[in-house]
């Protein structure tokens, strides 16, 4: 298994993985609108034998006027390699690569048992909302110390998701 950053060569295979991973293909239309919109700050790919079999996207979000983190969103694996832990090599990759290229955060709307173990943690704990009205599922982990709003405040996710809503 291969992680690596997206080629250009990629985007109709992303675009498959999101198709079958989930039920609709709002998360493949999504991806395609960041690309588009230059607000893939980070996108990876996991390859097996040479076929795309998995991709995480993140992109910025702002608190107040601040752009300072990033939104983990969307994750996907086609079904026949679900459960073999590409996800989680997914999330902890994706996460250096966030840190690399200097956020501060990332936030995700996720599944609470889930994305604990990559040490996230309820962003209310640290007074950052959403705009979604999520609580417990909306998590926080710190890449930078030092990095989360002190005052907290709204995160405000890119355009793009509103059109996907």
């Amino acid at each position: 298994m291969v992680v690596r950053p997206e080629e250009p060569g990629d985007v109709a295979a992303i675009h498959a993985v999101h198709v079958a991973a989930f039920p609709t293909d709002v998360e493949a239309r999504l991806v395609d609108a960041l690309r588009v919109a230059g607000r893939l700050d980070v996108s990876l790919v996991a390859e097996d034998g040479g076929r795309v079999v998995g991709h995480i996207a993140f992109s910025p979000v702002t608190v107040g006027e601040a752009t300072c983190g990033l939104g983990l969103a969307p994750v996907a694996v086609v079904p026949v390699a679900q459960r073999q832990g590409i996800g989680g090599l997914l999330v902890r990759h994706g996460l250096a690569a966030a840190a690399r290229v200097g956020a501060g955060f990332v936030v995700v709307l996720g599944h609470v048992e889930y994305y604990p173990r990559f040490g996230f943690r309820r962003a209310s704990e640290v007074g950052l909302g959403n705009e979604y009205g999520a609580d417990e599922a909306f998590m926080v982990v710190e890449l930078r110390p030092g990095a989360l709003p002190a005052a907290g405040g709204l995160v405000r996710y890119a355009p793009e998701f509103a059109a996907f809503g």
